[in-house]
């Protein structure tokens, strides 16, 4: 702590020391178009928090530092920011500021080029790098979470490492909804690039593109939408070191609570209660075993979940370096993750390296390499918390002399403690991803461009399970050592050929591209049981001698495409672009391999027409319309293909022969593309000066064709063929505004808005609705395709009620539901399948963030705010009701005569619980406070004294607080229990050299 007060120390008196001397500067800004006086324009001495704004004339008063050159830094809103040099004699100034486009001129990473904003006919948002290091995360995609209207991005459980899930503008495939949605990523170009191995820090700029216009370029690969990211490149510029480091503290956020001692006394009392075995204290012997009652009388209790629970550590470390000369330039970077879980045996450990370097060999000639190392070390723990909420709380996790006891009370639940003991478990996976891409740039004429990119993605994974005799798995009978190897080799070869050429009002652009993809994946695997040695884990397998188990695998698919865009302006206002990309998949059969992908993109620059001129308000007005068609192929490669099984056969032998059956799922030569169209209409707008922007997109996607694991009638021997049925739809609205609330020379703050509605249908089935047994599986027309379809819940049979609930087959304090239906499709008095109705979808009905910067001198202050409206939710954490008292569980509102709720029913000793799903069921819109950061950046008179160019210190809270009718959880973990979020607090630091 002294050392820590003795260096502030020495800042203040620096800083006190470099404004001692000072003088006064005055001046007035005007612009340079129409020699107005400009009001409030910011007028900063560089390097230093030395600033002021200008007065209603522009006149602006300052003091500056005392003999000796400032430079002065004058930005303005629309206007081009400014550096002006001031001799020591000069005592005013006059600045002119021109006009600028401000945002509209930045370039836009499209696939497989750039084009500046103001020229973007499609829906493609940018988010620069510098917003995604405004607050610490774990991985690039969540640090998106609030800022891209129409992309749903969530965060599924608080595991050491875990990131965040994407999707963009819903689900179009209903196949598997899991995986045949998500989105593609391109880094630096390179497709199949893992994202979360990419340090945020090493992030230049990220492009979410969402419409078919902007999409269809990598055509089936894009369907879902495409998030482009670019890393730092290195510059001609002196070397520019920087750190980056943060680290802190993660605790448990909205987990759920479970009944202690006394409350499951009272719980299975009251179930014994309720088939007369139980009326006082003195039948506790009636309820409890011998175990048990001991525990009870001596007020032995065990909170399981307290137990497992603890705070988890964070830290994160990253220098980067970027430099070069003209002809050269390198970024190099290394960085360090390292979390500790809220529980033992949880972490994750990743260790990354950038090395980028472009070389300009001559006017015509460009090469160059960009390489990714990731290695990751994962410490996976087995689901301790099921069992925990099943556990009796009584009793003691250890005897007298500390040792563990796997059975407590003598029971059949194994202690949820069982893995954490030295030596008992184990699950490590060991990762290695190298990505690595050189290309070759050619400039053989003016305007014409060839660059041929050669890109691969080589991943090989270790995962090695080790559980003892005595834990959760192992149950005191035998233990288990097996390891799992994965190989994956993604190569790609792609050239694209670009000619750009003006003429008069006209601009042109051609691209061309021929693109080749293979993914390789091998993997094996190998255990058995009875390791002799449990202190070798799995590291030698040949101690685990019993029940051996072994086998391997190989998935190769090939991806071929070609692809044309032509983007072409006139007069800088009218806007539009043509592509066209046909796919070839080696996943489909023969004649239905290839398909073409074409798509057209129209845009009008409104505001530079003659008509709005002379008008004051508005600064921008674009209007954007595209059409396109993308596609999916959404199964595994071989899918279209009959395949055998493996199977043991005996005829009465005694020994088992190994015999080949067909596989339930049989091939379909005749299965094609799954094909989705899209509609987008945008407007992009800027008003007085730019204090608000924003853009509004209306985009409308069907999808036909789609591929889905048809079930067959059982006398066909087989069970399922993927088929293209059906139809969907999902259509919406997304909203992106930013307000410059207030911009001085000391203070600024401004706000982003993002909302995004979308509407998702099932068209048609080909055989109208599927109606599953398991609730959550049901497929119905004119409804989002993941639903909960069950039975209705009314509340609880009461007192009085008996007569009627006997109609039902029910008694008081058992649920009521509701009879909708029977077979004439009005009610019938019974309770049947046909009564089960929609209770509620999993997507939500609107997602929002709301962002606000506020910057005071040497202070930032961010503040996210995130919201996920109408999605429903079946929570684990409510189904964790066993009624007849055996088990513990959630605390609940439960029936008793005393206590006539509507919640939950009556523990019963005997009586079976019927409609169980229907407590699981809740409605789980939020909003939450996702980040707040304060920052402070030592002032340039500071850093300049230590040689170093700045210096950021910062504090920061992640998912601090959530909105809710849901208080039990947080409700975007979905209440499930052995998946609890994380509330995460950091001290960071941001040096720069």
């Amino acid at each position: 702590m002294k050392q820590i007060l003795f260096v502030f120390a020495v800042v203040l008196f620096i800083s006190h020391a470099a404004f001692a001397q000072n003088r006064t500067l005055t001046g007035q800004v005007v612009s340079a178009d129409k020699s107005e006086a400009l009001p409030g324009v910011t007028v900063v001495v560089k390097g230093t928090t030395l600033g002021t704004a200008t007065g209603a004339d522009g006149s602006f008063t300052l003091q500056v530092p005392d003999k000796q050159d400032v430079t002065l830094v004058i930005s303005y809103l629309s206007y081009k920011a400014q550096e002006l040099n001031v001799k020591p004699d000069q005592a005013r100034v006059e600045v002119r500021l021109s006009p600028e486009a401000a945002a509209l001129d930045d370039v836009v990473v499209i696939g497989y080029g750039t084009v500046k904003k103001r020229d973007l006919t499609g829906a493609v948002v940018s988010v620069k790098g510098e917003e995604v290091t405004k607050l610490p995360t774990t991985t690039v995609v969540e640090a998106l979470q609030g800022k891209i209207p129409g992309a749903d991005i969530t965060r599924a459980n608080g595991y050491a490492g875990q990131g965040a899930a994407v999707r963009i503008r819903g689900n179009r495939s209903i196949g598997n909804p899991s995986s045949s949605n998500n989105v593609l990523y391109i880094v630096d170009g390179v497709q199949g690039v893992n994202a979360s191995d990419i340090d945020p820090n090493d992030v230049e700029s990220i492009e979410v593109l969402k419409d078919a216009s902007s999409t269809a370029i990598y055509g089936s690969r894009g369907a879902n939408g495409v998030i482009i990211i670019t890393t730092k490149r290195g510059s001609n510029n002196k070397p520019k070191l920087t750190l980056n480091a943060y680290t802190g503290i993660t605790q448990v956020a909205g987990y759920g609570k479970f009944m202690d001692g006394p409350q499951y006394v009272a719980f299975r009392r009251e179930a014994f209660r309720a088939v007369g075995t139980w009326n006082s204290p003195a039948d506790d012997s009636k309820v409890f075993n011998a175990a048990q009652l001991d525990a009870i009388n001596n007020q032995q209790y065990i909170n399981w979940p307290d137990l497992l629970l603890r705070n988890g550590l964070q830290q994160n470390y990253q220098l980067g370096v970027a430099g070069g000369s003209e002809n050269t330039k390198v970024y190099f970077s290394a960085g360090y993750f390292d979390e500790k879980g809220l529980m033992k045996l949880d972490r994750f450990k990743r260790y990354t390296a950038r090395l980028n370097i472009d070389q300009t060999v001559n006017k015509w000639m460009k090469v160059g390499i960009q390489s990714q190392l990731a290695y990751l070390n994962n410490d996976i723990r087995r689901d301790p918390f099921n069992l925990a909420s099943q556990a009796a709380p009584l009793g003691t996790p250890y005897d007298a002399d500390g040792n563990l006891i796997l059975f407590p009370l003598g029971g059949t639940v194994v202690n949820p403690l069982a893995d954490e003991q030295p030596g008992a478990y184990q699950r490590n996976t060991k990762t290695n991803r190298i990505t690595a891409a050189a290309y070759l740039e050619l400039t053989p004429l003016s305007g014409l461009n060839f660059r041929s990119t050669l890109a691969a993605n080589f991943a090989t994974s270790e995962a090695g399970s080790f559980y003892g005799k005595n834990t959760i798995d192992g149950r005191g009978a035998n233990s288990q050592a097996s390891l799992t190897n994965n190989q994956n080799r993604n190569l790609s070869f792609e050239n694209v050929l670009t000619y750009r050429k003006e003429f008069g009002d006209h601009s042109l652009t051609l691209t061309g591209v021929g693109s080749i993809l293979t993914f390789t994946n091998t993997s094996s695997f190998l255990g058995g049981s009875n390791q002799v040695l449990p202190s070798q884990s799995f590291y030698n397998l040949a101690g685990a001698n019993q029940n051996p188990f072994y086998g391997s695998g190989l998935v190769d698919s090939k991806l071929i495409s070609f692809t044309e865009r032509i983007n072409y302006t006139f007069k800088g206002k009218y806007l539009l672009t043509l592509t066209g990309r046909s796919d070839g998949s080696s996943k489909l059969a023969p004649g239905n391999k290839w398909a073409f992908f074409p798509s057209a993109g129209l845009g009008w620059r409104v505001i530079d027409e003659n008509f709005l001129k002379d008008q004051k308000v508005l600064n921008e007005l674009k209007l954007r319309g595209s059409y396109g068609i993308s596609g999916n192929d959404v199964i595994n490669a071989y899918g279209t293909q009959n395949s055998l099984t493996l199977a043991q056969i005996s005829f009465n032998e005694t020994t088992a022969a190994p015999a080949y059956t067909i596989s339930p799922t049989i091939g379909n030569q005749s299965l094609k593309w799954e094909l989705t169209t899209t509609a987008d209409f945008g407007v992009d707008f800027g008003l007085f000066d730019n204090r608000l922007s924003g853009s509004i997109d209306y985009y409308d996607a069907r999808t036909t064709d789609l591929i889905f694991p048809y079930t067959l009638p059982l006398f066909t021997g087989v069970t399922t063929v993927n088929r293209n049925i059906g139809k969907t739809r999902n259509r919406g609205v997304e909203v992106s505004l930013t307000s410059q609330n207030f911009r001085g020379a000391d203070f600024t703050w401004s706000t982003t808005l993002t909302y995004a509605r979308n509407k998702e249908t099932i068209v048609s089935l080909p055989n109208g609705n599927v109606i599953a047994d398991d609730y959550r599986n049901s497929l119905i027309e004119g409804e989002a395709s993941q639903i909960y379809y069950d039975y209705q819940k009314l509340g609880i049979w009461q007192l009085g009620e008996e007569t009627e609930a006997a109609k039902f087959g029910a008694i008081p304090g058992d649920i009521k539901v509701a009879d909708l239906s029977g077979p004439d499709g009005v009610p019938d008095g019974k309770i049947t399948s046909a009564d089960r109705t929609i209770i509620g979808t999993r997507v939500p009905k609107w997602t929002a963030g709301l962002s606000n910067d506020l910057r005071y001198k040497g202070f930032d202050l961010n503040v996210l705010l995130v919201a996920r409206v109408g999605q429903w939710i079946s929570s684990d954490y409510y189904a964790k009701y066993t009624r007849s008292g055996n088990n513990n569980g959630a605390v609940v509102d439960y029936w008793t005569p005393e206590n006539p709720t509507n919640e939950y029913p009556r523990p019963n000793a005997t009586r079976s619980l019927s409609y169980v799903t229907t407590l699981t069921e809740r409605e789980a819109s939020f909003a939450k406070i996702r980040n707040v950061t304060l920052g402070y950046t030592l002032p340039k008179s500071v850093t300049s004294a230590l040689r170093i160019d700045n210096v950021r210190l910062y504090v920061s809270g992640k998912n601090l607080y959530t909105f809710s009718n849901l208080k039990d959880f947080d409700p975007e973990g979905e209440g499930v229990i052995d998946r609890p979020l994380n509330r995460v607090y950091v001290f960071g630091l941001n040096v720069g050299f």
